[in-house]
């Protein structure tokens, strides 16, 4: 059983995608797409993760469409960290169509400052998820890694997961600076990290699993395979690849398919009830 743990679905119409260089993935990605795209691969099972919406509607569509769809195992919804209704949002999704699919909360935290962890309002937010049961997931800027480290040390009763190794400047080389950032976040027994989204962090037009080899050795390393996860994070890897040369290109860095990246710890983390297929 292989799972991605990290894949979104999208509309054209996403504002985020209006951005020029993003004209290759702007278009309406779907399930029957995603099937497409996983069978190729041959992967199982997905996590199918917020899309930067910002919206709750977005993730009431998405738990419903996982409900209909057997090969998503679970939904990261999302939701503002420091909304004062938080609880209540996350009681809203789970009693709707799908809502026993919710396994985490993801605020776009890549688009605050560097403190936006530190600020009270936002540790509140994060305890909140974790009273609930649910994963923190946290997708941020490389100079937001610190931010990380704190809020793990401070919330050691919450589950945080890392997205995309928490983008290192790949196409700069800056390997040594990130493997100094990413350290303390990785001493944090409570942070899981997703070797996702790489590619997209490369040159996109020159990107080799060369390229990639000392950021996925160094989590390796720094984390052990126990707490790293497989994530394609496609449909944004299509900027510089296809679904399977990016699978492909984490096997081999991997040295094969190890059970715990490529299934085991997702069905951990995020509490997974795998169901065989209908």
């Amino acid at each position: 059983m292989i799972i991605d743990a990290h894949q979104h679905l999208w509309t054209a119409d996403y504002p985020w995608l209006q951005t020029p260089s993003l004209t290759r993935i702007r278009r309406d990605y779907t399930v029957d797409d995603l099937r497409a795209a996983i069978g190729a691969a041959g992967v199982d099972r997905t996590v199918l993760v917020e899309a930067g919406r910002c919206d709750a509607a977005e993730t009431r569509l998405f738990l419903k469409i996982a409900q209909d769809t057997p090969e998503i195992a679970g939904v990261v919804g999302w939701a503002g960290l420091q909304d004062p209704d938080l609880a209540a949002t996350i009681a809203g999704y789970r009693s709707g169509p799908g809502g026993h699919l919710l396994v985490g909360i993801r605020d776009q935290v890549q688009a605050e400052p560097d403190d936006f962890l530190d600020r009270p309002g936002v540790r509140a937010g994060l305890a909140t998820v974790a009273a609930a049961g649910l994963v923190n997931e946290l997708v941020v800027r490389c100079t937001q890694l610190p931010s990380v480290a704190r809020a793990a040390a401070a919330l050691p009763g919450s589950t945080f997961v890392l997205d995309h190794l928490g983008k290192p400047e790949i196409a700069a080389g800056a390997v040594r600076r990130w493997r100094e950032l990413i350290a303390p976040v990785a001493a944090r027994p409570n942070v899981i990290a997703k070797l996702s989204g790489l590619v997209a962090e490369a040159d996109w037009a020159t990107w080799t699993p060369a390229d990639l080899k000392p950021y996925v050795d160094t989590a390796v390393d720094l984390f052990g395979t126990g707490r790293l996860m497989f994530g394609s994070d496609w449909p944004v890897l299509e900027v510089a690849a296809t679904y399977t040369e990016v699978k492909d290109a984490m096997t081999g860095l991997l040295g094969g398919v190890p059970a715990d990246v490529f299934g085991g710890t997702a069905i951990d983390t995020y509490h997974l009830e795998i169901m065989p297929p209908r």
